[in-house]
This record gives structure tokens, C-alpha cells and sequence, in this order.
């Protein structure tokens, strides 16, 4: 983020907007891998399904959420071969696409907005699985998120709801929303 902030010079308003834009586009990311290849093992992307729906769900059960120590954080946290993955395949690309048919303001920018993005992802995904009592999940956006991840880890629902692990938009888009 900060390299991309550093090279970025003059920029206006219309490379600003490509902000909400970049952030539709990797929900739905989020949302088409989480609901794809996490949840529907495939031949390409295997280790994607297994990492995602054999150990974390295993992990982490509707019936126990929480973290028990710092050796669980492995189980929520991407691995850094997912991050290499997930860079090569979803932002280094559009990066490279938006600077030749933009600029680079445009092209930083969107990284930057990616990164971010993604901290705030993981971040959100850690809280959801602090003990009950924690108090970031006393912070009402954040508590209302967790019930919506705590609901898909039920297995009986984790296939077909609740897929945005951030901000379900297209959960709600695609109508795969559920409250318990």
C-alpha cells in the first residue's frame, strides 16, 4: 500500500473513482472463490478446496468458533501461498490491463485498494472467530457480519449461503443470504 501511495503523483478525481469500483470487483472475487472453488473441489484448484473447506470448516465448526490459542490463527489466515496465488491471478493482471489502457495513478491505486481490501477481509475473518466475549465483536457492524459467517459454518448451509465473508453484497445480490 504504501509503495503505491508513494508512487502516486497528481492524481484526479476521476483515478479516485476507480476506488468503489475496485472494491465491487474483489467482493466479487471474494465472493465467486468462496462460493466456487473453496466449497467445489475442482481438479486445478484442489489445495484451494482442501485448505478452505477440509480444514478450515473441520477447524472452526458452527459449534466452536473460537480460536483456543495463537496456534489457531493458521486455520483463518490465508496462507502465503494463497496471497502469491490470489495476486498473480486477481491483481497483478487488472493492474497491468488498467495502466495500459489508464495510467499508473489508475493502476496504483486499484493495487493499493486491493491491499486494503484484503487486510480488512482477514481482519474482519479474525474477528469472527474471537471468543464471544472480545470486545471488537461488541462493534455492531462487526457483530452482525460474524452471525452471517457463524451461519455459514453450519454444514448443511456452508454450499449454499453466505459466501461475501467481508461485506455481503453479493450475498445479497445474488440472494444468498441467511439469517438464522
Amino acid at each position: 500500500i504504501v509503495f503505491c501511495v508513494l508512487n502516486i503523483h497528481q492524481t484526479t478525481w476521476k483515478e479516485l473513482l476507480i476506488i468503489p469500483f475496485t472494491f465491487i470487483y474483489i467482493n466479487w472475487i471474494e465472493y465467486i472463490g468462496h462460493k466456487g472453488p473453496m466449497h467445489h473441489q475442482t481438479k486445478l484448484l484442489s489445495k484451494v478446496f482442501e485448505r478452505h473447506t477440509m480444514q478450515h470448516h473441520h477447524f472452526f465448526t458452527y459449534d466452536n468458533m473460537s480460536f483456543d490459542s495463537t496456534k489457531d490463527f493458521k486455520a483463518v489466515l490465508f496462507p502465503p501461498v494463497l496471497l502469491i496465488f490470489f495476486f498473480v491471478c486477481f491483481v497483478l493482471p487488472v493492474s497491468l490491463l488498467i495502466f495500459w489502457l489508464w495510467n499508473t495513478n489508475a493502476a496504483l491505486i486499484f493495487m493499493a485498494t486491493i491491499i486494503a481490501y484484503y487486510f480488512n477481509y482477514e481482519f474482519l475473518h479474525f474477528c469472527y472467530h474471537l471468543p464471544e466475549n472480545h470486545f471488537l465483536l461488541k462493534i455492531p457492524l462487526v457483530k452482525r457480519l460474524k452471525k452471517l459467517h457463524h451461519t455459514h459454518h453450519d454444514t448443511t448451509l456452508m454450499t449454499k449461503y453466505n459466501f461475501n465473508i467481508s461485506y455481503p453484497i453479493f450475498d445479497w445480490i445474488y440472494g444468498t443470504i441467511y439469517k438464522k
